[in-house]
């Protein structure tokens, strides 16, 4: 079924060029069908599976059977007189016996519970593995928009740089600029011109990046959706007044995979020790088996047959034992007290869990509106700095302001549209993981 999944992804991923534009979505998908640490947790909780069906498997009653056979050389008992012979003599032995523990202090009982936490622990593991990979691909699907869109933004300024430098050369032929300004306007163009390289270097890096968290073919190309399509109405979406740290908390400590393996883990460290405690108590056991046996002295020929030894000599017997710990060098002891603190490990594992979780729920909540706060004054900061660098660029036009003037507006406008981009961009990965505490899943599996 996963197979078939990760086809369909891959499939609903073609565009109509035959290229590939991979949606932040299908990106985790991929990521988290092809993410080695993931595969590894599957496998584990197949041994998780396979440890709880042992451990109900110890309720049922052992059987075994036994075959033997000999050759007795020189002094032995014969089996017929029972007195010493020195005749060679051949025996054959055959079994079958079935045991069953009535009482071992409950360690059977707890085993089992702790294997069925166990595999609950491990699923959540497993969950929490798929989370963790989806919010890294999450997290690297940002970083590159972000430098997409800021070469978009680089290359704005570096086409007005180049627009702005044939203007000044026509000004200069005609006397109203010097060659100073010519040379000033060509180092404004050369440092747009490294701007751009520079930032198309960090997307290639970003790409990368993108690549290793979805563990996809570093040389096979990767396409994602163009920030264009990315609409900044949805990136910022209305206040939501029900965003309360404590409600949701209340939510998400009942969903959130690593609270839930916390617990599992807290769950299975007191089987295991209520396990170890019943290693204190008596074990009874019973049994019952049925045996029959087979002689032959070879020096003589008149011997019974098998058939009727094997049917004279066959007897029943069942048994009852009776075992009382006394003392195994403190070896009992000592794993109780492991035992114990690994429940003490686990209590507080989980009050980590649930501080951590809820210093998360806060944090986003506090980035996200700041994140809205900040785009808000950035975007009139960019507005303001587009209005600047406009009016800077008409007085250059006309010989009131130099080419200083000129590179410091456009360079202040390029920095407030990057940082709108990224205040924009942080409230995207904000509000996806707030959701996600809501009990949103990051993808959908």
């Amino acid at each position: 079924m996963k197979r078939i999944t990760a086809l369909l992804v891959c499939m609903e991923c073609l565009a109509v060029n035959g290229q590939r534009l991979w949606t932040m979505e299908q990106c985790m998908q991929y990521a988290v069908s092809h993410n080695y640490e993931v595969r590894m947790q599957s496998v584990n909780v197949s041994d998780y599976q396979i440890e709880k069906v042992r451990q109900t498997a110890a309720f049922l009653p052992y059987m075994g059977g036994s075959v033997g056979a000999q050759y007795n050389f020189g002094r032995a008992i014969d089996p017929e007189t029972n007195t010493y012979t020195d005749v060679s003599t051949f025996y054959n032995s055959y079994g079958l016996s079935a045991s069953l523990p009535v009482f071992d202090g409950f360690q059977r009982l707890n085993d089992l519970r702790a294997a069925r936490a166990n595999l609950l622990m491990g699923k959540n593991r497993l969950q929490a593995q798929k989370d963790a990979t989806a919010q890294r691909v999450l997290q690297s699907y940002i970083q590159v928009l972000y430098y997409r869109e800021s070469i978009a933004i680089a290359r704005q300024k570096q086409s007005e740089s180049h627009l702005l430098l044939q203007q000044t050369r026509m000004m200069a032929d005609v006397g109203r600029k010097s060659e100073a300004d010519v040379a000033q306007m060509q180092a404004v163009c050369a440092a747009d011109d490294y701007e751009v390289t520079r930032q198309e270097s960090f997307l290639d890096n970003a790409l990368l990046q993108l690549k290793q968290q979805m563990n996809y073919p570093i040389d096979n190309p990767l396409e994602i959706v163009p920030p264009a399509l990315v609409d900044n109405q949805q990136i910022l979406l209305p206040a939501d007044s029900s965003n309360e740290s404590s409600e949701i908390y209340a939510v998400a400590r009942q969903n959130n995979p690593e609270v839930k393996l916390a617990e599992y883990g807290l769950r299975s460290a007191k089987y295991a020790y209520r396990s170890s405690l019943g290693a204190l108590f008596p074990s009874l056991t019973v049994g019952a088996g049925i045996s029959t046996t087979y002689y032959k002295q070879l020096h003589v020929v008149s011997a019974a047959s098998f058939r009727e030894q094997f049917r004279n000599n066959a007897g029943e017997y069942v048994y009852a034992t009776l075992s009382i710990p006394l003392f195994n060098r403190l070896n009992t002891l000592s794993n109780i007290r492991r035992q114990r603190n690994n429940v003490k490990r686990a209590e507080e594992e989980l009050s980590y869990r649930h501080n951590e979780l809820q210093r998360l729920i806060r944090e986003a909540l506090t980035d996200l509106k700041n994140c809205r706060k900040e785009a808000e004054k950035m975007r009139l900061k960019v507005e303001a700095d587009s209005m600047a660098a406009h009016l800077t660029s008409r007085q250059y036009e006309e010989g009131l302001a130099s080419t200083i003037d000129v590179q410091t507006s456009a360079t202040a406008l390029l920095q407030s549209r990057a940082q709108l981009l990224q205040c924009r961009l942080t409230y995207l990965y904000k509000i996806r993981m707030l959701n996600y505490y809501k009990g949103v899943p990051l993808w959908i599996e």
